[in-house]
């Protein structure tokens, strides 16, 4: 793939298999999740990729019986050794559509999502067929603090989360619950978060969600791209963001957003942004991991809605004043 934003694949968006990321750290209660999504009366058919790390799974046991397909991968965790393993399902998945209506991957409890979430970007095959709906985050409300701290994979879990399930709420205090989410908002300013007791949460709002299109990002937190917006707190992961009042040039922009993301892309985790183009009628939206971009033309803007260009770097090491600065610099 190109450095720069690419063009959205060939396939139109709603013809494309949807497929949620499920992730958590270890025992914040995926599983749970999982078997309510399998045994919940919803009409819905979803092939479900289960991985664990090590070589002999059990997960497999943990997930109830049910007519949807188990595809458990355990010689390996998703984020590293197993990543061809998931685009070889997946494209078998893909030649049996039409069987089931989405697709959903649970990880091991270390996982890091990045490389998952790479996969929908980097395999054509893949990215023609499916799109990456949302990456679900589970945690545990009792000791995500304590993981924040010592877990780098769960911070990791926070930071690229579209939609969270701050689960275990009933074993904190809701002094203590109001603490946890605001160690969550510090990481991650946008995605959706539900407090949740053993999970119980309707499923529509996890599930084919169509989260990870930044269309809804306004939606999530109104003002989170505000100028000025952004967290100070005592962890390495950060967020950035910035606006321009009107349009930027696409002949700065592109060039821009191309040389960070591969300079930085190491620590940058997430990035995402709608920009508007001087004479061009819709949004031009881009998502990003690390170093990999993707970006296409999606909705018109509304005839009454301000032509509000804004970007969001989520990652580790980021100078903010520079990200402003150079966004700045593509001001049409």
């Amino acid at each position: 793939m190109s450095d720069a934003p690419s063009p959205a694949a060939t396939s139109p968006a709603s013809a494309k298999i949807p497929v949620t990321v499920l992730t958590g750290y270890l025992g914040a209660g995926k599983t749970t999740l999982l078997n309510r999504i399998l045994t919940e009366n919803h009409g819905r058919r979803y092939a479900v990729i289960v991985n664990e790390f090590g070589e002999i799974g059990i997960d497999n046991d943990l997930v109830v019986g049910a007519d949807e397909e188990v595809f458990e991968m355990n010689n390996g965790c998703v984020c590293c050794t197993v990543r061809g393993d998931l685009i070889r399902i997946m494209d078998g998945l893909v030649k049996r559509r039409g069987k089931f209506d989405a697709i959903i991957v649970e990880t091991t409890g270390l996982a890091d999502p990045a490389p998952v979430a790479q996969t929908f970007f980097v395999d054509q095959d893949v990215g023609e067929a499916a799109r990456l709906d949302a990456v679900v985050t589970v945690a545990d409300a009792k000791w995500l603090t304590d993981r924040l701290k010592d877990a780098p994979e769960a911070r990791n879990q926070i930071a690229f989360a579209d939609v969270i399930l701050l689960n275990k709420s009933d074993l904190v205090t809701p002094a203590e619950l109001d603490l946890v989410e605001g160690e969550i908002r510090a990481i991650n300013p946008f995605a959706k978060i539900h407090r949740t007791k053993d999970c119980a949460v309707p499923l529509d709002a996890v599930l084919e969600r169509n989260a990870f299109d930044l269309g809804r990002i306004l939606d999530l937190e109104p003002e989170f791209l505000e100028a000025g917006h952004h967290h100070h707190h005592d962890s390495e992961i950060r967020s950035v963001s910035a606006r321009i009042d009107g349009p930027v040039n696409p002949e700065t922009f592109m060039p821009w957003i191309s040389n960070l993301t591969q300079v930085q892309g190491p620590d940058i985790l997430r990035c995402k942004g709608i920009v508007a183009f001087p004479g061009e009628p819709k949004r031009f939206v881009f998502q990003g991991v690390h170093m990999i971009l993707d970006g296409d033309v999606q909705a018109e803007w509304r005839a009454d809605e301000p032509r509000v260009s804004r970007v969001v770097f989520i990652g580790r090491n980021l100078d903010a004043e520079a990200i402003r600065a150079g966004f700045e610099s593509c001001r049409a």
